[in-house]
């Protein structure tokens, strides 16, 4: 038997190695389009390799996917979060988690985890080729595949695709002619561009944690809030830009941020602490006495907003310049013009509509024998090793279910 996996990523690597694990009768053939494999793997956190989150329940991990939450709980149920750490580790590769849950080889060197599934892959003779662009794939009426590439014809008995997110459905068009559905793709995990050139010079202040908002729409979140030189980004921001992906690219990217400086402060309960101060403290000046702990340089921006010189006492401070303070810490809002990607990290919503794939194996319900996983689904996690893990997933169930 021979089974082609195309992609040469986290997922088709991970496919490839656990179908050859299963079966060892099995020709199993990567396919990469071009000269350089585990590409992502080599650059994600910033050349560290986020390998996967420190969430060990299947409900809060599938709650970190803005698409695929359901399906990824069976998915979860048989390779979870404690699978990936014990794979690697049983090979050598040991891992950390850090304060936000992110886990990294201590090694903090993604080519350590590189090398470990080129490892593998060279253990359970996984034939690697490189520089093949696969341009059709055709069903045959033996249920097996004939496969067009760029150095000739190959056959298969079985296919995993695990190509990648596609910027634009045309790139996922040859999968659309299997007869498949696709989802739109549009970009997830993205920075907020502010035209506000104060708000600029405030770059490199972080608040956590903040509460940011989407103005008119149900899209909130709670965390760390950077300013940038170019506006905004942080946890909070790209949290919220997952979830709201399709909103926001419907939005053309202009759409208006609100900031809780003060998380989940409410404004009657901050008025009060304010105005109580300012009767308690009639002498005393604000800038030296304020109940809230924020970055120096943003207090001062926030005070000037709202009128206010730091160097008063609060008896000089009217009840309007106390309401305009507390909407600068509550209701702070900004114009977004457009988005900044997430370093080179590239993350798409949308894809292969997930309705077209059986979770319990990965493969196709439109063709038999073809199995598609990774981010070439309709299916993106949150930043922090989520979207690789998904890729860890999805491959392991799909190796070994294309191996029988």
């Amino acid at each position: 038997m021979k089974v082609a996996v195309i992609g040469g990523g986290a997922a088709g690597f991970f496919a490839a190695i656990h179908c050859a694990m299963a079966n060892p009768e099995a020709k199993v053939v990567l396919i990469e389009k071009t000269s350089k494999l585990l590409s992502k793997v080599r650059i994600s956190g910033g050349g560290r390799c986020n390998v996967t989150h420190a969430c060990f329940e299947i409900k809060p991990l599938s709650a970190s996917y803005p698409r695929g939450e359901k399906e990824l709980k069976s998915v979860f149920n048989r390779f979870m979060t404690t699978d990936t750490i014990n794979w690697f580790e049983s090979r050598g590769v040991k891992l950390k988690a850090e304060e936000d849950g992110r886990m990294f080889p201590k090694t903090d060197d993604s080519q350590t985890i590189i090398d470990c599934l080129m490892k593998e892959a060279k253990k359970y003779k996984v034939d690697i080729i490189t520089e093949c662009d696969v341009q059709n794939i055709r069903p045959q009426f033996n249920g097996e595949f004939q496969l067009t590439t760029s150095i000739g014809m190959m056959d298969a008995n079985r296919v995993i695709l695990a190509t990648g997110g596609s910027p634009k459905a045309s790139g996922l068009g040859w999968v659309k002619d299997l007869g498949h559905s696709i989802e739109e793709p549009v970009p997830s995990l993205f920075t907020f561009n502010v035209e506000d050139t104060v708000l600029h010079s405030l770059s490199g202040i972080a608040v956590n944690p903040a509460k940011v908002k989407i103005v008119d729409s149900r899209y909130e979140f709670n965390g760390p809030v950077l300013i940038t030189h170019w506006g905004l980004s942080g946890p909070a921001i790209l949290k919220l830009s997952s979830f709201a992906a399709k909103y926001l690219a419907e939005k053309e990217y202009n759409f208006s941020v609100q900031i809780n400086w003060l998380n989940e402060k409410k404004e009657d309960v901050a008025r009060l602490e304010l105005m109580n101060l300012k009767a308690a403290n009639p002498n005393k000046h604000i800038g030296n006495l304020f109940p809230y702990v924020l970055p120096k340089r943003l207090m001062k921006y926030l005070f000037d907003k709202a009128g206010i010189e730091e160097s008063r006492n609060w008896a000089e401070i009217s009840k309007d310049q106390v309401n305009k303070l507390i909407g600068n810490l509550i209701y702070d809002t900004y114009e977004v013009k457009s988005k900044t990607m997430y370093k080179e990290e590239f993350v798409t919503c949308g894809g292969v509509s997930l309705s077209d794939i059986n979770f319990k194996t990965m493969e196709s319900k439109r063709v038999k024998g073809l199995y598609i996983i990774g981010e070439m689904l309709d299916i993106d996690g949150i930043t922090g090793g989520f979207n690789f893990q998904s890729a860890w997933s999805t491959g392991y169930i799909a190796g070994n279910a294309a191996a029988k």
